[in-house]
């Protein structure tokens, strides 16, 4: 009886102690979150922004598919997955900085186009769109002297520095190919094949 008591009590000053560690550790781990409210809500507005764009450029490389130009669908199914890359890099960034990340609800893609001229337009307002908001987010770290956030947000600017480029290139086919004749297959063809050398 003497030993059951004792093996009782024993067991119940380490289910104590423990979740007593348990709690401790984890306050510990996440004592505070260091990232500033305002630039947490601009983080997740952008982690939404990136999403969204994810999604347009699937959206346009299933308008692409289906109107036979393949090489342009391919092109969109990588800006795509890049964009969905961005957005998990901001998102795991919000949560190693003690924040919460909030997985977007994306809607109002648009899925059809007039032209294929204008899935190239709308490509290169959506990737200026992006930078602005990344501006905008680095504005408010600036104010508030959070030069983590805005050593972080240096690799953002460097891609989209490649993404405007690209997208810019892409459109100016258009103007230098013509889509007359065969000019829309050319454009097709071509749009694979643009590269940006950051070192130049």
């Amino acid at each position: 009886m003497l030993l059951n008591s004792l093996v009782l009590n024993l067991r119940t000053t380490f289910v104590v102690v423990f979740v007593l560690k348990k709690k401790t550790m984890k306050d510990i781990l996440r004592v505070k979150c260091l990232l500033s409210a305002d630039v947490e809500a601009l983080i997740n507005t952008q982690i939404k922004k990136e999403a969204h764009s994810s999604a347009i450029y699937l959206s346009m490389a299933s308008w692409c598919n289906r109107n036979g130009y393949d090489f342009s669908s391919e092109y969109f199914f990588k800006q795509s997955d890049e964009e969905r890359h961005h957005q998990l890099k901001l998102y795991k960034y919000v949560l190693d900085m003690g924040g919460t990340a909030i997985s977007p609800d994306i809607t109002n893609i648009k899925i059809e186009y007039n032209s294929f001229r204008e899935v190239f337009e709308d490509a290169l307002d959506q990737e200026i769109s992006v930078t602005q908001s990344l501006k905008n987010i680095a504005a408010r770290c600036h104010k508030e002297q959070d030069y983590v956030t805005l050593e972080f947000l240096n690799w953002f600017f460097k891609e989209q520095r490649e993404e405007e480029y690209k997208a810019r290139r892409a459109l100016e086919l258009f103007e230098v190919i013509g889509e007359e004749g065969t000019g829309r297959w050319q454009i097709d063809k071509h749009v694979g094949q643009i590269s940006y050398d950051s070192e130049a």
